[in-house]
């Protein structure tokens, strides 16, 4: 069933949450953000039920009750078949929508940085806390990974870095591992001296888990001082990600034709110069006609232009929609 009326767009990652109400048309009637969506940890019922406050408040903003035409919910932790159908019947049962569809939230960012005529084809590189990559190809053609960890064959990823640039400082420090800038500059954020004392508050938890996505953009800014412990860290990143793009284009057969990679995410989307130069050189090495660009915009826009896909929507529609992103 088509689109005709108003339709929820759910882009839930591992750290926050947003939804969209929006109409066939390209109107957007309301907007939520909550946290993090992870039914790994908390089950899938109760990892649905934070979607259940945002949803009623886009409802309340418009004035509406439900249920809505349908529901485009691109989610994490969506990472196998099995789960995308526990996540489907899960939201399906709770009556938001007469049609529901699930997705990976990886899908989101390739949506929102396709363009809105044509056939949607390329690969989206998503690298935020973790890592992943998607594809789409002619005639409905996908290139997935697994994206569930080290079991599966991930590397990268905030998270990892920070637990990268941790492994090395405390290696520099005690004499296992090269000198490293990073030894000095990780436990001075926190106020401390030494490795050995931010070692401590962490395994302790006198500093809280959460804060190690701290350490990120210190490792960027170690990085771009010219050290080379730490750059080592940047650029094998950046054969991670253009390896994953090579990959996904080659699976599809999309390696002999100009093909967009989005690239997403919050360690992408920061631009940092050595990560950006040293993607686009290696892709260029191994998938020269791939056209990379960086997308910015909220991935819950790819959700919202997701339904209307689904809708056949008029091509003002899109425009329309874009813009209430800015």
């Amino acid at each position: 069933m088509g689109l005709t009326g108003t339709a929820l767009a759910i882009d839930a990652g591992n750290s926050k949450t947003d939804v969209a109400l929006v109409t066939a048309d390209g109107r957007l009637l309301g907007t939520a953000r909550g946290g993090g969506f992870q039914p790994p940890v908390v089950g899938v019922g109760r990892a649905v039920d934070v979607l259940a406050p945002l949803v009623r408040s886009v409802l309340d903003q418009a004035g509406l009750t439900g249920p809505v035409e349908h529901l485009s919910a691109f989610l994490a932790n969506a990472d196998l078949p099995v789960e995308e159908a526990d996540l489907t019947a899960e939201v399906a049962g709770r009556g938001w929508a007469r049609t529901v569809s699930v997705r990976n939230d990886t899908f989101a960012l390739l949506r929102a940085g396709l363009p809105d005529d044509g056939e949607p084809v390329g690969v989206a590189v998503v690298c935020g806390a973790g890592i992943n990559c998607v594809g789409l190809g002619h005639q409905g053609a996908l290139a997935r990974f697994p994206s569930i960890g080290r079991i599966s064959g991930d590397w990268g990823g905030g998270s990892h870095l920070a637990d990268e640039a941790l492994w090395c400082a405390a290696r520099a420090e005690d004499g296992r591992g090269e000198p490293t800038g990073l030894a000095r500059a990780l436990p001075a954020h926190f106020g401390l001296t030494t490795m050995l004392e931010l070692i401590e508050a962490l395994h302790l938890r006198a500093l809280p888990d959460h804060r190690r996505h701290e350490l990120t953009p210190l490792l960027f800014a170690v990085a771009a001082s010219g050290d080379q412990v730490a750059r080592g860290i940047v650029v094998r990143q950046a054969e991670e990600i253009a390896l994953l793009a090579a990959i996904a284009l080659e699976r599809l057969g999309l390696l002999g034709e100009p093909a967009p990679v989005v690239l997403g995410g919050g360690v992408l989307a920061a631009r940092h110069p050595l990560l950006h130069e040293q993607i686009t050189r290696l892709l260029s090495e191994r998938a020269p006609k791939a056209v990379p660009h960086v997308v910015t915009a909220p991935p819950v826009l790819g959700a919202a232009l997701d339904t209307l896909d689904r809708a056949g929507a008029e091509a003002g529609a899109y425009g329309r929609l874009r813009g209430a992103w800015g």
